[in-house]
């Protein structure tokens, strides 16, 4: 359908009357200059749908997106903000002139002291860059040169809920669109036959203290309901119902849908919400996902060389590992956006426990994910995102011991790693002090972060917006933001 007369067909009552304002000028201009000027610049590889895609503002390297959300917060100091100094520190109290009277949990504030404990894993530098990485993930050391780090990341939000959420939709209040909606409706379709924005869940090896994970995370909020994460199934169907029932031949359940169809037609003339829609699209789309559904979750086809890739672990469904292939898998058929959460990295105590196994479920898996995407030649247009919520206090949660201690939240200071999709291979930006609590160089609030990766996709942060309540309302919200542009290729 041409996007203008979609976009009018979509028009609420208020919309049309608000726009009615400026009929003449553009009944004028459009005489004038031809219909092609009223329409937005398509990218020549979208496919427009109800509302939404070919909204770029330039020509964005990332096309597709896989987010690797480390649910709980990782402690940066055991992974890549290698802080040697603390050795001499020991079980000693952390300053007050290192706190400055920053706000605590109530799971530590009310602790006579805060000792420091420093980590007990070795690190060693890697690659060109010289990254420092923990010898939990060895995997991800060797491909330290294809990856930019954040190590100055910080948000205000201290708990996870409100800190997930501000991580995924810009907001502590949830509600709002999460950045695989962003994307969906600024980017549009690659595949009709699967939804553009996918959320997999991974299952932990080690589920000591797994957090909740709530779908209004990958909601749509404000925007069209289309644009909403699909979540699949670790296990049994991938999409509950997309099967047909006992004893429904498809003819009867394309002779329902059509039905179907018909009546929210009639309700969509009569009322005009344009949510209306999106449920006809959402019926249309599971019919299409029953044959392409099964086809993209079975993994028979790939070779024991991808399997290498991944590790063992890909062959058992909702591993971490599983989920990273199936997400390759998903890319390769056109999905935009895939979202990943892996729980249990909310390590208030047994650090020493429980790190190693969350290390060990996604070292192996992250480094096949971008070894196979460039072998497929898929890595340069995929952006590859990894870290947290926030990150963790350098002094124990509890009592301390050189063999085992815990970590609170932590949101002053915290890494996170990119890579591929127009990032800038073997890039270290930010750093912290040496307790890894203050940002000392270059911070990065998550405004900034989620300005650079709406950059990599094409679009301007405080140009790409949709009207809500009378605002043109964005990701970045109302505060300023900035693109690192040290972190671009």
């Amino acid at each position: 359908m041409n996007p203008i007369d979609s976009l009018l067909q979509n028009q609420t009552r208020r919309a049309l009357l608000g726009r009615g304002v400026n009929a003449v000028g553009w009944a004028a201009l459009s005489s004038l200059m031809g219909q092609n000027l009223a329409r937005p610049a398509v990218a020549a590889d979208s496919t427009l749908g109800v509302e939404g895609g070919g909204l770029n503002h330039f020509l964005g390297k990332a096309k597709h997106v896989i987010y690797l959300h480390m649910v709980g917060g990782p402690p940066q100091m055991d992974l890549y903000d290698y802080k040697p100094k603390m050795d001499e520190w020991y079980d000693k109290d952390l300053p007050d002139s290192i706190r400055q009277g920053q706000r605590l949990t109530t799971m530590t504030s009310g602790q006579a002291r805060f000792p420091i404990a420093p980590t007990k894993f070795k690190f060693a530098q890697h690659g060109q860059s010289g990254m420092w990485v923990t010898e939990l993930l060895p995997h991800t050391s060797k491909m330290v040169d294809d990856m930019c780090f954040i190590r100055s990341l910080n948000t205000e939000a201290i708990n996870h809920e409100p800190a997930i959420s501000y991580m995924q939709t810009g907001s502590q209040i949830t509600g709002r669109p999460c950045l695989g909606a962003w994307t969906s409706y600024g980017l549009g379709s690659l595949n009709q036959n699967l939804p553009t924005f996918v959320v997999l869940v991974a299952k932990p090896t080690n589920t000591e203290q797994v957090q909740a994970i709530s779908a209004r995370l990958w909601g749509s909020g404000y925007l069209p309901g289309e644009h909403a994460g699909v979540s699949f199934r670790s296990g049994g169907d991938p999409i509950l119902y997309i099967n047909n029932p006992d004893g429904v031949p498809t003819e009867i359940r394309r002779k329902t849908l059509d039905g179907l169809r018909k009546l929210n037609e009639i309700t969509y003339q009569k009322i005009g919400d344009p949510e209306t829609h999106t449920r006809i699209q959402q019926y249309e789309l599971a019919y299409r996902m029953q044959a392409s559904v099964p086809e993209l979750t079975d993994l028979g086809s790939e070779t024991e060389a991808t399997y290498k890739l991944y590790g063992e672990e890909a062959k058992k469904p909702g591993s971490f590992a599983h989920t990273a292939l199936l997400a390759r898998r998903m890319v390769e058929r056109g999905v935009r956006f895939i979202q990943v959460y892996h729980n249990n990295w909310d390590t208030h105590a047994n650090v020493a426990g429980r790190l190693p196994d969350q290390c060990r479920d996604v070292d192996q898996p992250c480094w096949g994910l971008i070894q196979d995407l460039k072998q497929r030649g898929l890595f340069d247009s995929t952006l590859v995102i990894w870290g947290g919520e926030f990150g963790r206090t350098i002094y124990s949660q509890g009592g301390v011991s050189k063999q085992n201690y815990g970590r609170d939240h932590h949101p002053r200071c915290y890494t996170m790693w990119m890579a591929g999709g127009g990032t800038k291979p073997g890039a270290i930006y930010g750093e912290t002090d040496d307790f890894s609590y203050n940002i000392v160089r270059d911070p990065v609030h998550i405004r900034d972060f989620h300005a650079t990766v709406l950059h990599l996709m094409g679009f301007d942060h405080e140009r790409f917006t949709h009207k809500f309540q009378g605002l043109d309302a964005r990701l970045t919200g109302v505060e300023p933001a900035r693109v690192i542009q040290e972190l671009l290729a």
